[in-house]
């Protein structure tokens, strides 16, 4: 079967759906294809996302896809010192609702849809062709080969992105880069305060961090992302570890398990070829800091379906016209990215007695009224070598 459309979405994760809708909106014939039976499961994530990111792309919250909202978070040293913090005084990335990613992905796919983008569900790429007029996609749909004719491809195929490469774009993550994650879902935690992610640092986790993102009153994500370059364990062994010690999980039980790459190396500099825009964990959009991504792909895929609609109305596929793409998210994510990525390297320097100390110091200060600037204060008096990681940024 021979398809044709305007713009092919590969990929109908939160920045792929997103994608979609733009460009429908902007007069664009779109077809956003997906390989799972079911959009949006299996997850791939801690399910955290700003409140603020969402209004900034005019995403009303929806109760059937908010599990829980978080009123701050806790950060947890290697000696279990606990710094608590407020979220309506500090502005913490990627925190303020824990989603249910098989309800919000769905949302925004049909959101996608009502906007005249068509959906095809189990329908996997299997290869990238340039032709003169354009690119085919050849997938796989329910067991039949069918063959996609765009004048533009969006990859939001993931942080496994192949669309991107079959275009000969370099967009491979750095094995040094991409964080080793596992996760479960639980039941029967007993937790301090349900009410607040929680991150623990150090040893537990190299060149990481272990999470609990409160999904219910005794129900959580528990997980961990670890850099493969800090540790001869793999990262279930470090959560199963975790997870055994630490009181407010030792009682509780899994119902769902989650494994993947997370790419946190920054962006990716080929995010646009001829006929291709890359967008989400595929062009790695994802805070360098935080291991975040659902913010930043969700506008990511804004700006490239905007960007993609203009280029099909004016006839014009090229990389150059394209380009603007790069620009906006530049100028809108990346420059953040840069200040993230000091703050991680910053981070990993730190050994278990040195995150201690910050700990130590953090929690005699009064936390509702630290901002950016006197936090990078504390840290220099506790940690002389921030003045050299941080001290420029803020």
């Amino acid at each position: 079967m021979d398809i044709e459309t305007d713009i092919v979405v590969v990929g109908a994760g939160p920045g792929g759906s997103l994608a979609a809708r733009e460009a429908a909106k902007h007069g664009a014939k779109v077809l956003l294809i997906d390989k799972k039976a079911e959009i949006g499961s299996p997850k791939r994530c801690a399910e955290g996302v700003s409140k603020s990111g969402l209004e900034e792309l005019g995403i009303n919250p929806d109760p059937r896809w908010i599990a829980r909202t978080s009123t701050g978070v806790r950060l947890v040293s290697p000696d279990q010192t606990s710094v608590w913090m407020d979220e309506d005084t500090i502005d913490i990335p990627e925190s303020g609702f824990v989603l249910e990613r098989k309800v919000f992905d769905k949302h925004m796919a049909m959101d996608a849809a009502r906007a005249g983008a068509k959906i095809m569900i189990r329908t996997r790429a299997t290869g990238l062709e340039r032709v003169d007029d354009g690119i085919v996609i050849t997938a796989e749909n329910m067991g039949k080969e069918i063959k996609i004719h765009a004048k533009i491809v969006i990859a939001a195929d993931g942080p496994e992105s192949r669309v991107g490469r079959w275009a000969g774009l370099d967009c491979n993550t750095k094995f040094d880069n991409m964080e080793s994650c596992v996760q479960y879902e639980m039941a029967g935690l007993e937790m301090e305060n349900n009410n607040v992610i929680q991150l623990y640092f150090g040893s537990v986790a190299p060149g990481g961090y272990t999470w609990i993102f409160p999904k219910g009153d005794d129900i959580a994500n528990v997980g961990i992302g670890v850099l493969k370059t800090h540790t001869d364990k793999t990262a279930i062994e470090h959560l199963d570890e975790f997870i055994k010690n630490c009181p407010e999980t030792q009682n509780a039980q899994a119902v769902e398990i989650n494994m993947g790459g997370d790419p946190v190396g920054g962006l990716i500099k080929e995010r646009v070829g001829d006929n291709i825009l890359v967008v989400g964990d595929a062009a790695g959009f994802v805070n360098p800091l935080t291991g975040g991504g659902i913010n930043s792909a969700l506008e990511s895929g804004a700006y490239a379906g905007i960007v993609a609609a203009d280029a099909i109305e004016s006839g014009d596929y090229s990389a150059k016209n394209l380009k603007e793409y790069v620009k906006l998210t530049d100028e809108n994510i990346g420059k953040g990215y840069d200040k993230y990525k000091k703050a991680k390297e910053y981070l990993l320097s730190l050994n278990d007695d040195e995150l201690n100390d910050i700990a130590h110091e953090f929690v005699k200060q009064d936390i509702n009224e630290i901002n950016p600037k006197t936090m990078v204060k504390l840290l220099i008096k506790v940690s002389p070598k921030a003045l050299l990681k941080l001290g420029k940024l803020f």
